[in-house]
């Protein structure tokens, strides 16, 4: 292989890894997983006050669930079905 070459192959491998770290599966289930989790937690620790501001519905609690049920598909999603790489050039 010529050294031209390799640096190509190289940048393509790297190529590749940037695409899979920055996929927005990723990026999407890592926040809603993060926001879930804060949310979730703020929910847990509501006030009755709060409660009833919400008409006694633990509208932090169950956004927080569903917020967190999102995020994990997302990073569920991303395991099963990760990003495939680039094909080889031809040429």
């Amino acid at each position: 292989m010529s050294e031209l070459q390799r640096e190509v192959s190289e940048l393509e491998k790297k190529s590749a890894t940037a695409a899979r770290l920055f996929d927005i599966r990723r990026i999407i289930g890592g926040l809603f997983t993060v926001y879930g989790i804060i949310v979730t937690v703020a929910g847990i620790t509501a006030s009755d006050a709060d409660l009833k501001k919400a008409v006694g519905v633990n509208i932090n609690l169950w956004t927080g669930l569903g917020m967190l049920a999102l995020g994990l598909f997302f990073l569920v999603w991303l395991r099963l079905r990760p990003t495939a790489p680039p094909p080889p050039p031809t040429g």
